[in-house]
């Protein structure tokens, strides 16, 4: 009983592995001609599977294997990743594959947001992604830390076309020339005084200046940099969408999912006793608000079976008092309450079943049922007793 998995939520979400693909700027014809359909052509075939479904949006593909119930997760998701290395050859250059979380429908657990004052939406955003979430994942039975809300920073180079034209440059040249000078390049060993010395060549860019020095051509011998044909800024990411805490403002924060089959109760216990650990490491005035918890309703409906077992037995016990006026009676009718509810634990556990709110209803409901019999009984062999008892003496 104490080792069944407990959530709030029964979870009627189908066993699936989700392929994730990723081809900015494409729109749904081109990503369903050249990414879904190769890829669910390539996945056909694989053992157990019920039905492959495929969804196409602009620069993003959606392929779900959902495979039959009997089908072990982490089973499925080795079948998946073995055809999409198959598949490779057959999508674009430069395109990967992926595959989803190993999380349900129903996975996301626990919500946070990130409160400071004097902070603007993108150092929060940052705190998130470089400090918070690292931390949340590496807790046990959590499958991903989704981050949500705020300003993904970026550098951005605005090209001023008609420059370009004057230069004789293209956009493909600065893209080329931004690719090519940030990196760092290996050389070789400079063997001097019977010593060896690795030689490397730093390349990877720090900060606005790094790009804008970066020549892109040359114009009548002279080199022409970067800053000579656009403008380099700090701003950032396009965003399709805010995040707002009950309409006080936008906020930034985390979405954690727990993993598949996890006891939802411990995992979130475990995201709790880290963020306290996490908290200490944040940024001055910076803090952690709970959105969302569902620990709060596996609680109350474990409290509620509580509640209902404590009921009966008292109820049970006066009735049977009251109307047999035996003590040993009372408890044959008593003793039946608990041992019925462990067995029905036992069969839970021996079946892989994890609890929630409806299964737990069910166990405080079927009480009621469990007790009638009881009473009944006993009162029969009560009789039963009585009568044998009256031959005897006659």
């Amino acid at each position: 009983m104490m080792t069944t998995p407990v959530d709030a939520i029964p979870d009627l979400s189908e066993n699936q592995v989700i392929v994730y693909t990723e081809w900015m700027g494409r729109n749904p014809q081109i990503m369903e001609d050249q990414i879904t359909y190769p890829l669910v052509s390539n996945l056909q075939g694989i053992p157990n599977v019920k039905a492959i479904r495929g969804a196409s949006m602009f620069g993003m593909s959606f392929i779900f294997v959902i495979f039959n119930d009997d089908a072990e997760i982490y089973w499925a998701r080795t079948r998946v990743l073995e055809r999409l290395n198959f598949a490779q050859k057959a999508l674009p250059q430069g395109v990967t594959p992926t595959l989803g979380p190993d999380g349900t429908g129903v996975g996301h657990v626990f919500w946070y947001s990130l409160q400071g004052d004097g902070y603007d939406l993108g150092e929060l955003r940052a705190v998130q992604d470089w400090y918070v979430k690292f931390a949340l994942q590496n807790v046990e039975g959590v499958s991903e830390v989704a981050s949500f809300g705020g300003f993904q920073k970026q550098y951005q180079v605005s090209i001023n076309p008609h420059k370009l034209v004057y230069y004789g440059i293209s956009a493909m040249d600065v893209a080329n020339a931004l690719k090519a000078n940030n990196r760092d390049v290996g050389g070789s060993i400079y063997e001097m005084n019977r010593m060896g010395y690795m030689l490397r060549g730093l390349g990877y860019i720090k900060d606005i200046k790094d790009i804008e020095e970066i020549s892109v051509g040359a114009y009548k011998s002279t080199p022409i940099k970067l800053k000579d044909v656009a403008d380099v800024q700090m701003s950032s990411d396009i965003r399709l969408g805010i995040v707002d805490e009950n309409g006080e403002g936008e906020v930034v924060g985390g979405v954690v999912v727990a993993r598949y089959g996890e006891n939802a109760k411990e995992v979130i216990d475990r995201v709790k006793e880290r963020l306290g650990d996490v908290e200490k490491g944040l940024p001055p005035g910076v803090k952690i608000k709970v959105a969302y918890d569902r620990s709060d309703l596996i609680e109350a409906a474990v409290a509620t079976l509580k509640e209902a077992l404590i009921e009966e037995i008292i109820v049970v016990s006066l009735v049977v008092l009251l109307f047999l006026f035996h003590v040993r009676s009372a408890v044959v009718a008593i003793v039946t309450i608990p041992l019925s509810v462990l067995i029905g634990f036992m069969l839970v556990k021996l079946f892989g079943i994890s609890l929630n709110i409806m299964s737990l209803g069910g166990i405080a409901l079927a009480i009621g049922d469990l007790v009638d019999a009881g009473i009944v009984m006993t009162e029969n062999a009560y009789k039963g007793l009585v009568k044998a008892a009256l031959k005897t003496d006659d």
